[in-house]
């Protein structure tokens, strides 16, 4: 399978992004379970075994999941349907952030 060439972002610039801005919109499509255990303050849980995009504005997104894989094989998908997507490379495992 081919994939498009999307945007990522590191987790470090993500976070030093969410410092400056406050109205940045965080997909998280880790299973819920996953999800529980921390997540970045504000983001929305869809996990990508559910995945709905009906639930979805058309906006720009930060694609997090906890290593990377999930979440640019979301993005792919979300570029296919012509969302602004951002993947975030490393995803939770990376994060030295606050999380919730």
């Amino acid at each position: 399978m081919f994939f498009s060439k999307i945007n990522s972002i590191s987790t470090t610039d993500l976070e030093q992004q969410l410092k400056e801005k406050k109205d940045i919109a965080i997909l998280d499509v880790r299973e819920k379970d996953e999800f529980k255990t921390g997540h970045i303050k504000g983001a929305i849980n869809m996990p990508l075994s559910a995945f709905d995009i009906s639930k979805l504005k058309k906006q720009e997104y930060y694609v997090i999941c906890a290593s990377g894989m999930r979440s640019k094989q979301a993005c792919n998908f979300l570029t296919k349907q012509g969302y602004d997507v951002t993947n975030v490379s490393g995803g939770m495992s990376r994060w030295h952030g606050k999380i919730v």
